[in-house]
């Protein structure tokens, strides 16, 4: 899994062979002295066009930049694509991405989701992903998730990030059955201000939902 500690100590090192304070550093990438600080501490990632300066200031190829912080063969092709501004970003494994999710834009980690969103991706991969992600795209993903896997537990830790479109979308898949609808438990505890009683209460008058639903409610 990509490292960005060991990233981080690769550009100490650059920078320190190349007889160069943190802050001359800093201004040839018109960045603070903070930010390279950083960086090299591991607590931060570069953007690409920072790591396109960087491999012209030490003059370093792109994949001895980037196999510094020893990513696995799926992360590196993903780390290239980027770096190189191709269009062509793909993963080979979900666990690739999430690997790399800290570091990469919620518009590259879109293009690469959705790649896995057309194979039926699970819910629980999905969370791994949803606090880099948009509410747009998380809402996206549920929409062609796989739902197998899913557990109380798992639904309760994912529902605090979620929007309320994404919320909507959970309660939708509950009212087609493909969710278990003691799930609303979970559901109502982060409820956020959007209308799922009155939706609950909707939905037992048409017979979608058992009449129990109103006691979980508190009706």
């Amino acid at each position: 899994m990509f490292s960005i500690e060991k990233f981080g100590s690769f550009l100490s090192r650059l920078r320190k062979n190349a007889d160069m304070t943190q802050s001359e550093l800093a201004d040839r990438l018109n960045l603070t002295r903070q930010a390279v600080s950083r960086y090299e501490r591991g607590e931060s990632f570069p953007d690409v066009s920072v790591l396109v300066r960087i491999v012209e200031i030490f003059a370093v190829s792109t994949d001895e930049l980037i196999n510094a912080g020893c990513p696995t063969a799926g992360e590196s092709k993903i780390l290239e694509n980027v770096v190189s501004g191709s269009g062509d970003i793909v993963a080979a494994s979900f666990s690739d991405i999430a690997g790399l999710a800290p570091i990469l834009k919620p518009s590259v980690l879109e293009k690469l989701a959705k790649n896995f969103s057309e194979k039926g991706i699970d819910i629980t991969e999905i969370i791994k992903l949803a606090e880099y992600l948009n509410d747009e795209s998380v809402t996206s993903l549920l929409s062609g998730a796989d739902l197998d896997g899913i557990n109380y537990e798992v639904l309760e830790r994912f529902l605090p990030i979620l929007s309320a479109e994404s919320k909507l979308k959970i309660f939708e898949n509950i009212l087609e059955g493909e969710m278990d609808w003691h799930f609303l438990r979970a559901l109502m505890k982060y409820n956020d201000g959007f209308l799922l009683q009155s939706w609950v209460e909707a939905a037992v008058i048409d017979g979608a939902l058992p009449e129990d639903c109103l006691g979980m409610m508190g009706v």
